[in-house]
């Protein structure tokens, strides 16, 4: 998980925290199962990386724009790995107890 958590950027960390409170109320929906859950997780934090890169990064040109695509994509790929790792973490500790 360390090797996940050094490609993304630092401001976006507290997505992958938003997401795992996301999946933590998607859970409560006894109708829907974990892997509608982690595509939901997954479409959420790609959708908040790319707002966290349209607003800081400039558009000026097709390559600009292609690379804003490719790095909010990647972002949300990531940190919705990192608030999985992180669930996984929580019930571990939560068992041994």
């Amino acid at each position: 998980m360390e090797q996940m958590i050094s490609y993304i950027k630092p401001e976006l960390l507290v997505v992958a925290v938003v997401l795992y409170f996301v999946g933590k109320g998607l859970k409560k929906f006894q109708t829907l199962r974990d892997s509608w859950i982690l595509l939901i997780q997954g479409v959420f934090g790609i959708f908040l990386c790319t707002v966290w890169v349209l607003a800081s990064c400039p558009l000026g040109s097709g390559r600009e724009i292609a690379m804003a695509v490719f790095t909010a994509m990647v972002q949300g790929i990531l940190v919705t790995g990192v608030s999985r790792s992180l669930k996984q973490g929580i019930e571990k500790i939560s068992k041994k107890e």
